[in-house]
C-alpha cells in the first residue's frame, strides 16, 4: 500500500535528483531535455507518481494528489528560474564573443576598381563619342556571310580555315572580328554613318600576345568625300588622348579584303618620344591597329552607291591598347585577374 510518508520520500529524492542534474547543465537545450525527463505527461518521473493513486485509500487520495501537484509546481518554478539563469549566461558569453575592441585600428578595405580592359573600352567610347560616333554592339555568334563573305573575304582565305575560326556549324561561327557589325549597320542605315562597335571576338590563337578570346573595337565612317586624311585625323585625336599629346600616327601600306587602300597604323613611341627604346624595338614607332578606305564592293553589297559615298574603317584590339598603355607584356595577365598586377594599374 502507498502511504504519504513514502510518497514524500520519493518526492524529495526526485527534487534532489533535479538539483544535481541541473548543476551539470550547459545550455537551454539540455535543460529542456531534463525537464522532459521529469515532467513529461506520460514518461516523466513526477507524472509516474500519479499511477500510485490507485493503491491509496480514498480518504488519503486528496492529500496524495495535492502532494504530487505541489511537487510538479515546484519543478516548473525551478526549471523556469534555472532557464532564465542559463539564458543570461548564454547571452553574456555571446556578448563576450562578439565584443569589439574599438581601440584597435580599423581593418583596411581596398576600394574596387574597373578591369584595365573595361577602363580602356570606356575611355575609347568617350573619345569617339566626343567626335560624333555612336555605339553599335553586334552579336557574338555570326553567320559566315556577315563575318567573311560580305566583307569581301575570298573563299580560300586562310581566316576561313577551321584551325583559325571557331565554327558552330557550316553556317554559324563565333565572330572573328567586330567588322561584321559594319555590314549590319550599312544594311539598315543610309549614310552618313559614324559608328564604333566594341565587343568580344574569337580566334584559334594562343601565345603571349594573343588569346582565343579578346576584345576589339571597330570604327566605321561612311559619307561623301571621305578620304585617308579623315581617317588619320580621327586616329590622331584618339592616340593623343590615350597615349599623350605628343603622340602622332603614321600609315603604312597593307592589305585587308574589306578595305582598299589598306594601312597599318603606327604611333610614335610615347615612352621614348621616338628616339628608340625597348618598347618600340629601337624604331621609334609602335604598331597599334589596321585600317583603310572601305572597299567599294563592301559598300555595294550593302546597297550603298560607291560612286557617291566613300568611307573609312579601322579595327583595334582593346587588350593591345591596354598592354601598351599600362606596360603589360603578357596578355594572359589581363585574364588571370591577379590582384598583384591589377593593383599596379591606377587611373
Amino acid at each position: 500500500m502507498q502511504d504519504l510518508s513514502e510518497l514524500q520520500r520519493q518526492i524529495e529524492s526526485i527534487k534532489a535528483e533535479i538539483r544535481q542534474n541541473a548543476g551539470e547543465l550547459k545550455n537551454s537545450k539540455e535543460l529542456y531535455e531534463l525537464k522532459k525527463n521529469f515532467l513529461d505527461s506520460k514518461q516523466g518521473k513526477l507524472s509516474q507518481l500519479m499511477k500510485g493513486m490507485a493503491q491509496v485509500p480514498n480518504e488519503l487520495k486528496s492529500q496524495f494528489g495535492k502532494a504530487v501537484n505541489e511537487a510538479k509546481q515546484w519543478s516548473l518554478t525551478f526549471f523556469d528560474e534555472f532557464d532564465t539563469k542559463l539564458k543570461e549566461q548564454e547571452l553574456k558569453l555571446r556578448y563576450e564573443s562578439e565584443k569589439i575592441d574599438i581601440t584597435m585600428p580599423a581593418e583596411k578595405i581596398k576600394p574596387g576598381k574597373l578591369h584595365p580592359i573595361t577602363t580602356v573600352r570606356n575611355q575609347l567610347v568617350d573619345i569617339f563619342a566626343g567626335m560624333g560616333f555612336s555605339v553599335f554592339e553586334g552579336a557574338e555568334i555570326e553567320t559566315d556571310f556577315y563575318n567573311f563573305t560580305a566583307l569581301n573575304t575570298p573563299q580560300d582565305h586562310p581566316a576561313r580555315d577551321m584551325q583559325d575560326t571557331f565554327y558552330l556549324s557550316p553556317e554559324f561561327l563565333l565572330r572573328t572580328q567586330t567588322s561584321a557589325g559594319q555590314i549590319h549597320v550599312m544594311e539598315s542605315n543610309k549614310p552618313p554613318i559614324k559608328i564604333i562597335s566594341p565587343g568580344k571576338v574569337f580566334r584559334s590563337d594562343d601565345d603571349a600576345t594573343h588569346s582565343p578570346m579578346f576584345s576589339q573595337m571597330e570604327g566605321l565612317v561612311v559619307d561623301e568625300g571621305i578620304t585617308l586624311c579623315d581617317l588619320q585625323g580621327s586616329l590622331n585625336m584618339f592616340v593623343k588622348q590615350i597615349f599623350g599629346e605628343e603622340t602622332t600616327t603614321r600609315l603604312r601600306p597593307s592589305y585587308f579584303p574589306f578595305t582598299e587602300p589598306s594601312v597599318e597604323v603606327d604611333v610614335s613611341c610615347f615612352q621614348c618620344g621616338g628616339k628608340g627604346c625597348k618598347l618600340c624595338k629601337g624604331t621609334g614607332w609602335i604598331e597599334v591597329l589596321g585600317a583603310g578606305i572601305v572597299n567599294k564592293k563592301v559598300l555595294e553589297n550593302c546597297g550603298i552607291d560607291s560612286d557617291k559615298y566613300s568611307g573609312f574603317a579601322f579595327g583595334l584590339g582593346l587588350e593591345r591598347i591596354a598592354m601598351l598603355k599600362y606596360g603589360i607584356n603578357n596578355i594572359k595577365m589581363l585574364f588571370e585577374s591577379d590582384l598583384r598586377v591589377l593593383d599596379q594599374i591606377d587611373e
